[in-house]
């Protein structure tokens, strides 16, 4: 019997939270203050986006030069049509932005409206959110020079923000994709939302994978001989996580672990709970808790955990 293969969207995403340093606090701190600034190298050139230490020589850098706030574009590339998360909705440029006072360019939108408009050598100002955080968002694009509402003029910071130098920001990441995971794979899925664990066992050396892979590794066959499996098993490894990340659900500790089924060969990584952290260890039996039946579904998460083996 076939069965079509399973596929559907996915979205990773998560904060990146990292400390910036006193050079680049500072150039964020301005960039809420709506000014731009860089820091002299020792060959004389103004580096923008400041750096801490000379790229040519490695030796600390602390002159501070104004720049800007106006530039031109060094070179550019045209989105026609924006992702979902880029500075603006409608057609802009990339550009590289070389900025009065600087030697180097800085990479930001420009919302040039046209792509007729665009050219290295445009003349651009900045165009400066309404409430400013300290982070490279606080610039919203620049704007070429001769469309720009009013001449660029002094900037107030967001009333809510931290006063001084930045020194940590946060940036979202994501990413969308769509995930096909095979036939072997989605035969396994289905079952999942059936209430049921299948492997599939390798005609030469009898070893029996799960999730199935749809071909032997050691061997290079294909895994055609499905079998059912228990939902009871055996911890292999594990780790207990005590470090809290951006929208976590799971109360701190948790163990994460590789779970051998009975019947299987190959383990599997699931959560292990309704044990303390420190009671687990390898060899420890257990047993999967899974959802209510109308919560089942091509997925593991329709298994919500493995907990301690017992009536």
């Amino acid at each position: 019997m076939t069965h079509e293969v399973l596929s559907a969207p996915h979205r990773l995403e998560y904060a990146y939270r990292r400390s910036v340093g006193p050079v680049v606090g500072r150039f964020l701190a301005g960039l809420r203050e709506g000014r731009f600034e860089g820091i002299r190298g020792r060959d004389g050139r103004v580096l923008v986006p400041p750096q801490e230490y000379d790229p040519v020589t490695s030796e600390a850098l602390e002159e501070w030069a104004p720049v800007g706030p106006g530039g031109e574009v060094r070179s550019w590339a045209w989105i026609p049509e924006p992702l979902p998360g880029q500075p603006l909705a409608r057609p802009f440029a990339w550009a590289l932005v070389r900025l009065d006072g600087a030697d180097t360019a800085l990479l930001h939108a420009v919302d040039a409206r046209d792509e007729g408009r665009m050219h290295t050598g445009l003349r651009v100002v900045p165009r400066w959110r309404d409430r400013r955080v300290g982070d490279i968002h606080d610039l919203e694009c620049f704007v070429p020079e001769e469309t720009a509402a009013a001449p660029v003029g002094p900037a107030v910071p967001d009333e809510a923000a931290e006063p001084g130098p930045v020194t940590r920001i946060e940036t979202p990441i994501s990413l969308d994709y769509h995930y096909t995971p095979g036939a072997a794979a989605s035969r396994f899925l289905r079952a999942l939302a059936e209430g049921r664990l299948i492997g599939q066992r390798c005609p030469r050396c009898g070893l029996v994978y799960v999730p199935p892979r749809g071909a032997c590794p050691t061997d290079g066959v294909p895994t055609e001989e499905e079998v059912e499996l228990s939902d009871h098993g055996a911890v292999t490894t594990f780790c207990v996580v005590n470090v809290p990340f951006a929208e976590h659900t799971i109360e701190m500790p948790y163990v994460a672990a590789s779970i051998l089924l009975d019947g299987a060969d190959i383990a599997f990584q699931h959560l292990v709970q309704e044990i303390p952290a420190a009671e687990v260890r390898i060899g420890l039996r257990v047993q999967a808790v899974w959802k209510p039946r109308a919560g089942w579904g091509p997925g593991l998460d329709s298994i919500r955990y493995f907990r301690p083996e017992g009536p």
